[in-house]
């Protein structure tokens, strides 16, 4: 069966904001400075304002594992924290279409953000099945229509813990928890890391070490 992400309006479009997002090392660098160690709800929106511009993307390869987990799980409910402009979203809303169909609920604070997202999504022929909530992840994604199949953590560390907390009513057996930037937002990461690494707590994981670090979980 051929592969979405293989199609040429994904590729078009990827290859676009690949090549846009390479040029940001500076300012992504700049951000984790002004923004490093707590991050709390007042301070979010600031946060999100000072990185309306700024893609913070998966790498190329992150994505394809991306696509890899989401067809290998079979998720048809896949849930991302931190929309950004969409990379990681096309990677996995062209595997939920190879899964057969299903949904891609996102969240991102930026608005402006979240409506470039909408774009290239439908630029690459995928916006139909993607939800872009707008807003804080804590109230977006209180109402989910399902089991999540495979949650991705992309948007502030210092806030994955207490929202895998939130959601975890909602895994199902065996979801796949992927964490990305763990070592990039290393302090940032900490508490979260400490949680999914305590087999009591529910998961197995692994270290992945591509681009900016990435953790792997699965629900038991």
């Amino acid at each position: 069966m051929p592969a979405t992400l293989l199609d040429d309006a994904p590729r078009t479009v990827l290859s676009r904001l690949f090549t846009a997002a390479a040029q940001e090392g500076p300012a992504l660098l700049a951000l984790r400075d002004r923004f490093g160690g707590e991050v709390d709800a007042s301070l979010a929106a600031v946060a999100a304002d000072a990185a309306a511009e700024i893609y913070m993307p998966v790498a190329p390869e992150v994505g394809r594992l991306l696509y890899l987990l989401t067809r290998t799980r079979g998720a048809r409910l896949v849930v991302e924290f931190g929309t950004s402009f969409g990379i990681s979203t096309i990677h996995l809303a062209a595997a939920v279409r190879d899964n057969g169909g299903g949904q891609v609920i996102t969240t991102e604070l930026a608005a402006a953000k979240a409506a470039a997202a909408r774009a290239n999504l439908a630029e690459a022929g995928l916006g139909d099945l993607v939800d872009v909530r707008v807003g804080d992840a804590f109230e977006t994604l209180g109402d989910l229509p399902g089991q999540i199949g495979l949650l991705l953590l992309d948007g502030w560390n210092q806030l994955y813990l207490p929202l895998l907390r939130m959601l975890e009513p909602r895994l199902a057996s065996g979801a796949l928890v992927v964490a990305d930037d763990v070592t990039l937002f290393a302090e940032e990461s900490r508490g979260y890391l400490e949680y999914v690494h305590d087999p009591a707590n529910g998961y197995v994981h692994t270290p992945v070490p591509l681009d900016d670090g990435v953790d792997l979980a699965v629900r038991l």
